[in-house]
């Protein structure tokens, strides 16, 4: 047997151990998601008055009433940058609740442990999947 079988042997066995283990390990994939996007429309309203207590938001990929009942309880998280350092960083956060539907869009209410500030409406918020009540 020539030096030169003996390498590709060993080629051969080192290529397919390296196989299994690459078989073997989990392999590396994109981060998941934890919370669906949605947007800030405005507050609850009628023809004269606004109400602030309660905001209106569009979730992503949420076009009927039906649809909206597996967000109904789930967390809510408006958040943004202050232009001061609180707790060693700028970016803040106000919690809020998706309370129920409104309409027929889609469109569900929230409230939030503060008011969302004007400068919210049209922002992103962050509606989690948590709490599950499946």
């Amino acid at each position: 047997m020539c030096i030169r079988d003996r390498y590709q042997r060993r080629v051969r066995a080192f290529s397919q151990v390296f196989l299994l283990r690459s078989l073997a390990m989990p392999k590396a994939h994109q981060p998941v998601r934890l919370y669906s996007k949605g947007a800030v429309l405005g507050y609850k309203r009628s023809q004269a008055n606004q109400y602030h207590h309660t905001s209106l938001l569009r979730i992503e990929g949420v076009n009927s009433k039906d649809a909206t009942n597996f967000y109904l309880g789930k967390r809510v998280a408006f958040i943004y940058r202050g232009s001061k350092k609180r707790n060693n960083s700028k970016v803040r956060v106000i919690w809020g609740r998706v309370t129920r539907p409104h309409g027929n869009s889609g469109v569900v209410r929230a409230k939030f442990a503060h008011n969302l500030p004007p400068k919210s409406m049209g922002a992103t918020v962050r509606v989690m999947l948590y709490p599950s009540r499946i």
